[in-house]
């Protein structure tokens, strides 16, 4: 039934969200870590290892995601750390992914863990207006064919759907309608909305915008004038009105570009992370544009993190290119000039884009070596046939070697590339820019 004060036009979409994901699997596996505090992360003897995920028991202890593993052992004694895996995590997100894909073609994820589903259609198939049924068949599938849970939100946009998933945990649902946002979401601090960080939320205590029920009655001049553009949005946002797409895997795609992204394995909190994963997708956009016999001139970068705030970047270089040690110089300096770490990364994609054939003739520079750039490119081959005759493993950067997590991650296989399909990605339009 249609709940009063509805809109019978409306979408209904769902955010689905799989509790403690890498944990869950890895209980599912090890039933004997159920009953105990435990947490997915590296190394506990090496420093830089951070807790990926950890259960509910552990969480109760005040263990945290990003928490470095030796403070995890401060606030839980008892605690039991588990090497994550991958392949496990990649393959359980495709089967999840795989439910949703019976209900709509309409699927965009946000990580191997969450995905927005718009169900509209079919449930107007079905003749339910609510979602709540179609939501509670695909958190008990979940359930049953997976052996894990999830909490989904069910809303009219995406915005209201991922506070919904939020709210309850675990295994729950929340259905957040025109009837009930005001009392539920609304009385609910700003920092709970999409897209607001620290420092968004930090400036709104400034002038007294405490919820997302002030920020929905503020003036959006006001908040243009504080943010920026991005003032407009987070005033539209507030009051439920994002009309933001669910788009498919696969929807969007440059023209004329070459280009990787992918979700890494685990939240990205350092430099050296960060470097590690534009080196792994420069060489394979480079070994991409080789085996279609391309060079390109324009290199981007496109940068999500674990608040959602997302940019990109891009920047011509004087030489085309399909070079990997270039491609990932230049990536790197256009993130170094555009990101201050107020969050852990998530997302990092890399491309070159303006293609031409690379027999295409073109100027040299005085201030480039054509011989030390010859010798990039020999290498570049040298690695990809080692890599061809006997793994990926074969052959690594050095930086590799600061975290094999990381770089354990094959960036031209398929199976470790996720896309998901960000707001506001046309053209130059770059969500959060005034914040920077």
């Amino acid at each position: 039934m249609i709940e009063s004060g509805d809109n019978v036009n409306d979408r209904i979409i769902l955010h689905s969200d799989c509790n403690c994901f890498y944990a869950a699997v890895e209980m599912l596996h090890n039933p004997e870590l159920r009953d105990i505090p435990m947490a997915v992360g590296g190394d506990p003897e090496a420093r830089h290892g951070i807790v990926l995920t950890a259960n509910y028991i552990a969480k109760r202890h005040g263990v945290k995601v990003g928490m470095a593993l030796w403070q995890a052992r401060q606030v839980c004694r008892n605690i039991v750390f588990v090497q994550p895996h991958y392949d496990e995590y990649i393959r359980f997100s495709r089967k999840a992914r795989g439910i949703y894909s019976e209900y709509t073609d309409l699927v965009e994820p946000y990580g191997l863990d969450e995905s927005w589903l718009d169900i509209t259609d079919t449930a107007k198939m079905l003749k339910t207006a609510d979602g709540m049924s179609i939501a509670t068949e695909i958190s008990d599938r979940i359930k049953r064919e997976l052996g894990i849970t999830v909490s989904i939100g069910v809303s009219w946009n995406k915005i209201f759907a991922k506070f919904g998933s939020d709210y309850k945990k675990p295994d729950a649902i929340t259905q957040i309608t025109r009837d009930n946002y005001k009392d539920i979401i609304w009385r609910s601090p700003a920092s709970d909305l999409l897209f607001v960080g620290r420092r968004t939320d930090v400036k709104l205590k400034k002038y007294g915008i405490l919820t997302i029920g002030d920020l929905a009655a503020a003036d959006p001049e006001l908040l243009h004038d504080i943010f920026g553009k991005i003032g407009y949005v987070l005033s539209a946002f507030a009051r439920g009105e994002d009309k933001t797409p669910v788009a498919a895997i696969g929807d969007y795609s440059e023209i004329k570009s070459v280009g990787n992204s992918t979700t890494t394995p685990r939240d990205l909190v350092n430099d050296n992370d960060v470097r590690m994963v534009i080196y792994l997708l420069s060489e394979s956009v480079a070994a991409r544009l080789r085996e279609n016999h391309f060079i390109g001139d324009v290199i981007g970068i496109s940068i999500r993190d674990n608040g959602l705030y997302s940019f990109t970047r891009q920047h011509r270089v004087k030489l085309p290119t399909n070079i990997s040690e270039e491609i990932a110089g230049y990536a790197w300096a256009l993130f170094k000039a555009n990101y201050t770490w107020e969050h852990p990364i998530r997302s990092i994609g890399v491309r070159v884009s303006n293609l031409v054939p690379e027999t295409t003739p073109h100027q040299t520079d005085l201030f480039l070596s054509e011989q030390i750039r010859e010798k990039y490119l020999r290498a570049d081959l040298a690695v990809a046939d080692i890599r061809r005759r006997f793994g990926y493993d074969a052959v690594l950067r050095g930086i590799m070697y600061y975290d094999r997590i990381l770089s354990g991650l094959d960036a031209k296989a398929d199976d470790h590339m996720i896309h998901p399909v960000g707001y506001f990605q046309n053209g130059n339009n770059v969500l959060g820019e005034k914040e920077r």
